[in-house]
């Protein structure tokens, strides 16, 4: 259930000056890891591939460097939301560890604080990334453990962060003012993994009349036409989406996840991220993180 945004104050966003509308950048980082999507993979065509990710030295869903690599040639910077999912055995009762749902969000589960993840997200960091969090399966109605997940954040990157998104885009009644309870400046979990455009407006939201603002999302990338299949039609939909910001001077935030630019396996989502970000810059529109947004128009 999402929180109601009835009597959220929709204020006119300022986007930095000599732009015309926004583009904020974010990725979920749900599994940098491909584990056991790789037998299920396999059956469906191509076991070689899939199965030889199993092997330590092969990470296909490890795509830093290369999200890294391309914005840097672009000259823009992104937000990456980590995931710190807790064990299923140690945090939830027994008859919970049976739910399939509950199952799949246990495997693949990875700890920020382990040294390769705690390493990137400080070479994300010193790189002028933005490191946000990305609150875990049943945190949407759990301060503490919001409170605890963006702590280990904190610890890691021995700073505060600013703002994230909840994994799934699940929300509930509390889940902004726990967000603004604990000190997040932002959240960007309102929107839709099934279908893209501006249902929520075309403005940041102030859902308490304070400096706490919602970033609704207007594209993940799983509800855009598969590049694969036709390239046209899905640069067609994001052009429009584009064009209609532009036109309302709007914030527009997207969606892609890392392992989307794995282009054995997802092709053409690398290429139209690129694509996205060069239109956006060529149609007068400002690009980068949403807390670089904020620091921009504060």
């Amino acid at each position: 259930m999402e929180p109601s945004t009835e009597h959220a104050d929709p204020t006119r966003t300022t986007v930095p000056d000599g732009y015309e509308f926004a583009l904020c950048l974010t990725h979920d980082v749900d599994r940098p890891y491909k584990t056991y999507q790789a037998p299920y993979a396999a059956l469906s065509g191509d076991p070689l591939y899939h199965l030889s990710s199993l092997r330590p030295s092969v990470e296909p869903y490890w795509q830093f460097e290369e999200i890294m690599r391309l914005e840097s040639e672009l000259g823009v910077r992104s937000a990456f939301y980590f995931l710190n999912e807790p064990s299923l055995f140690e945090s939830q009762p027994l008859r919970e560890w049976v739910r399939p749902a509950n199952l799949l969000e246990h495997a693949g589960r990875y700890d920020p604080t382990d040294a390769e993840i705690a390493s990137i997200i400080r070479r994300l960091d010193e790189g002028g990334w933005e490191v946000g969090l990305h609150g875990s399966f049943h945190s949407a109605t759990d301060r503490d453990r919001l409170a605890e997940e963006k702590g280990t954040l904190e610890s890691i990157l021995e700073r505060e962060i600013n703002g994230g998104r909840q994994h799934h885009l699940k929300l509930s009644d509390e889940t902004w003012e726990y967000h603004r309870d604990i000190g997040l400046r932002y959240d960007s979990s309102l929107g839709s993994s099934s279908s893209v455009g501006f249902s929520h407006g075309y403005d940041l939201l102030r859902p308490f009349g304070d400096e706490f603002v919602v970033f609704p999302l207007t594209a993940m990338e799983v509800a855009l036409p598969d590049p694969s299949e036709d390239m046209d039609v899905a640069r067609s939909v994001c052009a429009n989406l584009v064009d209609e910001a532009a036109s309302a001077g709007a914030v527009m935030t997207v969606l892609w996840h890392p392992r989307y630019f794995n282009e054995r396996e997802f092709p053409g989502y690398r290429d139209l991220y690129r694509w996205v970000i060069e239109y956006t810059l060529d149609s007068g529109g400002w690009v980068g993180a949403p807390n670089e947004l904020l620091d921009a128009t504060d």
